[in-house]
């Protein structure tokens, strides 16, 4: 069996794939953001093995998850889950951040960066990437009229170039992307139209299964099925490009 953190795993789609893991009889530890949601996510998920807390809006916060997680012990695989969503107004964390790039994209670069290299990383794309530019010369949004669903998008394009950057950095470790479907969590609102049944299914597959379909790395998958990217997720000198801002913004390097 394996052990297994997810991150934003105290509600939605997040604590889906927790229950799932659990009920095969992994291992799994879970992420809140602040006390009292993990204090629900506990009564949800009694059988967890610990609830890891902090906020991933701000560098201090993703820093502290990670030495947190690095505390429980090494893991087999991480799924970086946590995200906020397509109808977000424009908000500037403490860093000085736009809080979508901040949530969405920088704290799984930190967290990718920080905890101890795991066998498996996990990170959760969206459908919506496919239709944007990366646009990482206003990666923060300066000079660019504020769309919450084009910084969403951008920040799951983000993402998965990250997930291939580790793909191609990282030999010994399997890293892909996936989207789970426009689904009727929270973030995805009541009117989505897609398999909540199936949604956090693909996540859990790749976290942990060892048939041939799911012990791959730089891939991309939807429902349990690989399908291509933005072709801009490919490409290795933006995600270089992407590391480096990560890198210069957060002031940690992902180690070679």
């Amino acid at each position: 069996m394996s052990r297994v953190f997810i991150t934003g795993s105290s509600t939605g789609l997040g604590l889906m794939t927790a229950e799932l893991l659990a009920s095969q009889g992994h291992k799994v530890v879970i992420h809140a953001r602040n006390a009292n949601r993990a204090e629900d996510a506990a009564r949800s998920l009694p059988e967890a093995e610990a609830v890891v807390i902090g906020d991933l809006e701000t560098i201090a916060g993703s820093t502290s998850v990670a030495a947190q997680v690095n505390a429980l012990g090494r893991f087999d695989a991480v799924i970086h889950n946590a995200a906020v969503g397509y109808r977000e107004g424009h908000r500037v964390t403490s860093d000085g951040l736009p809080h979508v790039f901040a949530v969405n994209t920088l704290s799984a670069y930190l967290l990718t960066a920080l905890i101890e290299r795991p066998k498996r990383l996990v990170y959760l794309s969206s459908g919506m990437h496919h239709h944007v530019d990366a646009n990482l010369d206003d990666i923060l949004w300066k000079t660019r009229r504020w769309s919450g669903s084009s910084a969403y998008a951008e920040s799951k394009l983000h993402d998965t170039m990250l997930a291939f950057a580790v793909a191609r950095r990282w030999k010994d470790v399997l890293s892909n992307a996936l989207e789970p479907g426009w689904v009727p969590t929270r973030m995805g609102g009541p009117g989505a139209p897609d398999d909540m049944d199936k949604a956090h299914v693909t996540q859990a597959w790749l976290a942990v299964n060892d048939n041939s379909d799911a012990h791959v790395t730089g891939k991309y998958f939807y429902h349990l099925k690989q399908m291509k990217p933005n072709r801009q997720a490919y490409d290795a000198v933006l995600q270089d490009r992407l590391l480096a801002i990560c890198a210069e913004v957060s002031g940690v390097t992902l180690p070679a």
